[in-house]
């Protein structure tokens, strides 16, 4: 049985969270369909939660750096101020560095989602209609994701439908730490990834184009290694981005595989979409206490996704969903003990 509980008004809305149980102990709340908590067993059998995160609707709008949000229309960058489709260019909300990201300045993760539960499947349903012309994107877009607990695995689901041509790359911008949400670090979280090759950045972290192979670079992730071996390494992309905060690009659908030495927890990731951004928590600050002060580094992020910018870059996998055409994508997050 999914669980609902109320958490606070907000807008003049009730604002309720979810909790779906199965091997491990999820919760969602319908403001920006965000996972608040994800509470998995250590190697003593204790449940330690994972997930960084906020209890409070402040907060999580506020000062929470995306954790655990649905974002989008368009996770991640677009440079240029903007994109050009079908002749028309549409402009995009930016700060001062000139790159849109993560949907907008109101974008999916600060929007109530409508939620259905289906208790026979585990299965939580959210949906959110983008009128047209929201946060500069065009058409009425109809957008679904489903969170479902299918033993030790969380299922997320992303489904769409819109009016017209735009651009859609939704993903979730949840925060790990395998040593559990209060640690401090993720640096000795170990990781692998099965990625080939990652994007280079210019100064405002929009991929330049380049398709940059791994091997030889502090950016090898093929063979597990502590997330902290090389994060200070005197490499060009580090030094702009602060640490890890690029697309790999993933080779396998099983495209993640990460553990923590301290609880014996291990995190393995699957998607069906061709990158993941690996972000190590370089912008947190500490200066805000959500479940607990997390300071720099203290989560990393498997954000799958279309290439950042691809909308700019036509021979990578295009973002761009046709009017009347029906999306699906789906990632997974599955835990276990190492």
């Amino acid at each position: 049985m999914i669980k609902k509980e109320f958490l606070e008004r907000y807008n003049g809305q009730d604002v309720y969270k979810y909790t779906i149980s199965g091997d491990i102990i999820v919760t969602v709340t319908d403001i920006g369909a965000r996972i608040l908590s994800i509470l998995a067993p250590d190697k003593s059998g204790k449940l330690i939660d994972v997930v960084l995160g906020y209890k409070d609707v402040d907060g999580m709008l506020n000062r929470s750096s995306y954790m655990g949000a649905t974002v989008g229309r368009c996770a991640n960058r677009i440079g240029k101020e903007g994109f050009e489709l079908n002749g028309k260019f549409y402009p995009l909300w930016h700060k001062e560095n000139k790159a849109a990201i993560h949907g907008g300045k109101f974008g999916f993760d600060k929007k109530i989602f409508d939620t259905q539960i289906n208790n026979d499947k585990n299965l939580l349903i959210m949906n959110y209609k983008s009128p047209d012309g929201e946060e500069g994107y065009p058409g009425n877009l109809d957008m679904v994701v489903k969170f479902s607990v299918i033993g030790s695995k969380l299922v997320i689901e992303y489904g769409a439908i819109c009016d017209k041509d735009t651009v859609f790359n939704p993903t979730n911008h949840v925060y790990f730490n395998l040593n559990g949400e209060n640690d401090g670090s993720i640096l000795d979280n170990v990781v692998k990834l099965s990625a080939d090759a990652y994007l280079p950045t210019d100064s405002f972290m929009v991929p330049t184009g380049e398709v940059k192979k791994v091997v030889g670079t502090p950016f090898d992730f093929n063979k597990e290694k502590p997330i902290g071996k090389d994060i200070d390494s005197d490499n060009s992309d580090l030094k702009t981005a602060g640490g890890f905060d690029h697309n790999f690009c993933i080779m396998h659908n099983h495209f993640a595989t990460a553990y923590s030495i301290k609880t014996g927890i291990r995190l393995d990731a699957y998607t069906d979409m061709p990158g993941v951004q690996f972000y190590s928590g370089n912008n947190l600050r500490g200066d805000d206490t959500g479940k607990s002060p997390y300071p720099k580094r203290s989560g990393f992020c498997l954000e799958t996704q279309f290439y950042p910018d691809a909308i700019h870059n036509p021979k990578w996998k295009s973002p761009i969903l046709k009017k009347g055409e029906k999306f699906y994508s789906k990632t997974e997050y599955e835990f276990s003990l190492k």
